[in-house]
């Protein structure tokens, strides 16, 4: 089959010119964050950096983010659409943390999200989140050779990473942050002691399942990151309780004067920023507890946070380094894939995906989706050969998969299922309308290359040509084809009938 040529402007990857505009926005539970950069010789310099408290975590409730926290959240948004200018999409990158992981109606506020910025919101795994900080952290740090702990208290969660220079080691993400804390353990803004001692021993004990990990023996440096702990130090240093590291002194200090308040609104304290009043309580009795429990004698703090990850990582993807690449070749051969089949379906996917995109409208992202899932789709064989498209497809949804999203994992794993035999629309269950007929190109794709995988595996497919529409592909064989493979015929026949039940018209001759 003979591919279209590929148009320039829609080559996938591109190198970046000195000078283009980048941007990340970190969607915290308690602030928004945007940061737009430019490149230049490699390296990002930022040119603009908004903050905003949002408090989305506050809004959420049973599970639900009331509409006041959307609200909220998206006329934030709607500010920071105006700086991003004439910033192309694909430069854009959105990461939602702990709040919208909870939401059980996250489409709700993503879809009007990307509606507002131009770009998607990709919601990230608490792992995920912490290997982003890392990386924003380890630019801003110097280029040594020992190990270090970095701690990031957000809104929602902590997250915890040992690393060296720029590679994470280990990573954990706790439920523990300064808006759910002040929510639970100060209500209505009271402070109290009980309330403090009660959110200090949480902490603790919340730290406790990771001590063994994460102890003071396993590093050679703290350091802090989020606006949290930058506030913290901040307070610190001003009042004279620290040199600008926090230390179990500083906390001290810092607790005995928090506690002579009775709520959030009194707090009175050199260094406190007015959008921190209401968190600060909370965030040192977490701080605390992981003091203890690791035994941290003194923490540094470092500027980098998530949102400088987040546009670290994307110069990578836009830049041939993109993490995601490493971590399907290391999901391959943890599972022992057979890597010739994988290469196979591979090429039928992109000889497909060649055939398909204009008319289909499939875009760089969908072919880099079809060939980590031709890669991965048989990586269920690992447990068992019986239904290994069912076990292929939860490894994809809940394997720690560094540099994907939560959405590409659910995409990875609705495709894994679905690639083989029966379809049905419960498979589309949890797929927006707006992008189940999307969804249903892409796994028209990997089906016809799973099906066309043991034909001819040695040589290329003949060249049959592809005609495809809205809600239809058609495939015209050369003469006689069909009949010198009864096999790959009868197989077409039950996609038909298959593929016929979500809506896809698939023919051939």
């Amino acid at each position: 089959m003979t591919a279209p040529q590929t148009d320039p402007a829609e080559l996938a990857e591109q190198d970046l010119p000195d000078g283009s505009l980048l941007a990340a926005i970190d969607l915290g539970s308690n602030s928004f964050h945007m940061i737009v950069a430019r490149v230049e010789h490699g390296e990002i310099r930022p040119v603009e950096a908004l903050a905003e408290k949002v408090q989305l975590g506050a809004g959420l409730v049973d599970g639900i983010l009331d509409d006041e926290a959307i609200e909220r959240g998206l006329a934030c948004l709607s500010r920071f659409a105006q700086a991003l200018g004439t910033i192309e999409p694909q430069r854009i990158r959105v990461v939602g943390t702990n709040a919208l992981r909870q939401a059980d109606n996250r489409r709700t506020f993503c879809e009007a999200a990307r509606r507002v910025l131009g770009a998607p919101v990709d919601v990230i795994y608490g792992r995920e989140e912490a290997r982003l900080v890392y990386l924003g952290v380890a630019h801003t740090l110097s280029d040594d050779t020992h190990s270090r702990l970095v701690v990031d208290i957000g809104g929602g969660s902590t997250e915890f990473i040992i690393g060296e220079r720029f590679e994470p080691q280990r990573m954990e993400s706790l439920q523990m942050g300064c808006v759910s804390y002040s929510r639970r353990f100060f209500p209505e803004g009271r402070i109290t002691e009980a309330g403090y001692r009660a959110a200090c021993q949480r902490a603790q004990l919340e730290t406790s399942h990771i001590r063994h990990r994460y102890h003071r023996r396993h590093w050679a440096e703290c350091v802090g990151s989020s606006g949290t702990l930058n506030a913290i130090a901040a307070i610190l240093l001003v009042n004279g309780w620290s040199d600008g590291s926090i230390t179990p002194y500083g906390l001290t200090q810092l607790e005995q004067t928090l506690l002579s308040f009775d709520t959030m609104d009194d707090i009175q304290l050199d260094g406190l920023s007015e959008h921190r009043r209401n968190v600060i309580v909370a965030g040192a009795a977490i701080a605390r507890g992981l003091f203890r429990e690791l035994e941290v004698e003194s923490m540094q703090v470092s500027p980098g946070a998530l949102r400088e990850g987040v546009i670290y990582d994307l110069l990578g993807r836009l830049s041939h380094e993109d993490v995601r690449e490493r971590t399907i070749r290391a999901l391959m051969q943890r599972y022992s894939v057979d890597s010739e089949v994988a290469a196979t379906v591979e090429r039928r996917a992109t000889t497909l995906y060649h055939a398909t995109r204009r008319d289909w409208s499939l875009g760089p992202d969908d072919l880099a989706m079809l060939s980590w899932i031709a890669r991965t789709h048989e990586i269920g064989m690992a447990i068992s050969h019986k239904h290994y498209n069912r076990h292929s497809a939860y490894l994809l949804q809940h394997a720690d998969l560094p540099g994907f999203s939560q959405q590409e994992q659910e995409r990875l794993a609705l495709l894994a299922m679905g690639h083989r035999r029966k379809v049905t629309e419960i498979l589309f269950a949890e797929v927006a309308e707006e992008d189940r007929a999307h969804t249903i190109k892409l796994l028209t794709l990997i089906r016809l290359a799973t099906l066309f995988k043991y034909t001819e595996q040695l040589a290329m497919l003949p060249d049959f040509s592809v005609e495809a529409g809205d809600g239809y592909l058609s495939l015209n064989f050369p003469q006689d084809w069909l009949e010198q493979h009864p096999l790959t015929a009868q197989e077409l026949e039950q996609e038909q009938g298959w593929l016929s039940k979500v809506g896809m018209n698939l023919s051939f001759c």
